[in-house]
């Protein structure tokens, strides 16, 4: 049975052509990036600092700490921390259920529980007590485990529905969705907060799973059900672990391959705890307020969507690895003018205009530079597994790192050095990667 990507049939369980599908696969990016904005970047994060910390009436943070389970922590520290352990969780489970998705066909009843798991811990947010902080911060780590989670599955559809030649500009299509959506939704939970009152913020979270689920279904109702006819055996875990097996026999002779993923994997210690740590930043050593942060967070989103197709079109001009060269040298530059020179709303609105303009490129290039090089396989979501618990992996050691520094120099500045370092070292591995590459649009 042919399982060449991009093919001309229309799906057998949907009947949908396909295009339809290509634009369904970018709706769950529509659908799961509202978690990314409202949850780690925008509303959380400040209601998350407002609730765990003292301050002046100068609105002067005195005391930043909290006690979980009996030890006192910098509550971005804690946040940092349960976060990395979230990713943790992903990187262990991940591999055993993408090789017995690949054995039976089930990548999306997958991606589903892990998005609908992600929408109840975003729900179970809206009761979120400092007082009960153990319990609070259960509910951020499931929601994030159900967004990170599902992130697998879906990325693993993208060489089945589309051919290589238009990865780039899909991957790029499905981010700026995300950031269109995300923004939308944003607007609306700041709508309610500013028009209503602050007690209505535990709604945004509440909102965010329920735009998750909502807009999710078209992608549901429309990519491939087990197109390949598998079968579950009884022996369904060795299955999965023998397809693990496998896939990693058949990545140990690709340099090429090999060394891309030792750069996504350091990339990703710099660039996803640049994303996940930038607003707590912004409150805590620039002083931002509220409106301030939230036009940041707006501006970032914007500015993302014309980086993502950019960074598409310089691609096509001379390469993904060339140009994620030259992203890497920017961000390693953005982390050393804002470890010096950032210390106004000014200089945090010119560090955030250069990160939202170099996001979405550069992690629409990451995705859709990996599918371009994976060989012709029914295994996808088995090689994405291992795309996944590197980026995993690497947001542990970012996030971890970034706790630890600002917890030894009280700082989150200082934190910052580790990102240039990160940088550097997967700036490395990418020119590394032999030249010629088998495929010549990479």
């Amino acid at each position: 049975m042919s399982n060449a990507p991009g093919v001309a049939a229309k799906d057998r369980r949907t009947e949908k052509t396909p295009e339809q599908v290509k634009k369904a696969w970018t709706m769950y990016d529509w659908a799961n990036s509202v978690y990314s904005l409202v949850i780690t970047t925008a509303i959380f994060p400040i209601f998350f600092n407002a609730l765990t910390s003292d301050r002046n009436e100068a609105g002067e943070i005195i005391n930043d700490t909290v006690i979980f389970w009996g030890r006192e922590l910098i509550n971005t520290q804690l946040y940092s921390y349960v976060l990395g352990a979230s990713f943790l969780f992903v990187i262990i489970a991940s591999p055993l259920l993408s090789g017995m998705a690949d054995v039976t066909g089930r990548k999306l009843q997958l991606m589903k529980i892990f998005c609908y798991s992600g929408a109840l811990g975003c729900i179970s947010l809206y009761f979120f007590n400092p007082a009960y902080l153990e319990w609070s911060m259960a509910a951020l780590f499931l929601a994030n485990i159900g967004f990170w989670g599902s992130l697998g599955f879906y990325n693993a559809f993208l060489p089945e529905i589309a051919p290589p030649e238009e990865h780039d500009h899909l991957s790029a299509k499905g981010f700026a969705m995300g950031y269109v959506g995300s923004v939308l939704l944003l607007l609306v939970c700041l709508g309610l907060i500013i028009g209503i009152g602050s007690f209505m913020t535990p709604w945004a979270f509440v909102l965010v799973a329920v735009w998750w689920i909502g807009w999710s279904q078209p992608t549901f109702r429309t990519l491939p059900y087990n197109p390949h006819d598998k079968k579950i055996t009884r022996d369904l875990f060795g299955r999965g672990f023998k397809e693990l097996r496998q896939v990693a026999r058949d990545m140990s002779g690709r340099k090429d391959l090999i060394r891309f993923l030792w750069a996504f994997f350091v990339l990703s210690m710099a660039l996803q705890t640049i994303m996940l740590m930038a607003s707590s930043f912004g409150i805590k050593e620039v002083n931002l307020n509220d409106n301030e942060l939230i036009i940041a967070i707006i501006a970032v989103q914007l500015l993302s969507i014309p980086g993502a197709f950019f960074m598409s079109w310089v691609s096509g001009k001379i390469g993904n690895i060339k140009t994620l060269m030259g992203c890497v040298v920017v961000w390693a530059g953005v982390c050393l003018y804002t470890y010096s020179l950032v210390n106004d709303v000014t200089g945090f609105y010119v560090a955030a205009g250069i990160i939202g303009f170099m996001m979405g490129g550069t992690q629409s290039l990451n995705r859709s530079s990996y599918s371009k090089m994976l060989p012709k396989t029914d295994d996808h979501a088995s090689y994405f597994s291992f795309y996944e618990v590197l980026e995993k992996g690497g947001l542990i050691i970012g996030m971890f790192s970034w706790g630890y520094i600002e917890g030894f120099t009280g700082s989150m500045r200082s934190s910052l050095l580790a990102l240039i370092a990160f940088f550097a070292i997967s700036l490395v591995f990418l020119q590394l990667i032999p030249k010629p590459n088998p495929s010549p649009s990479i």
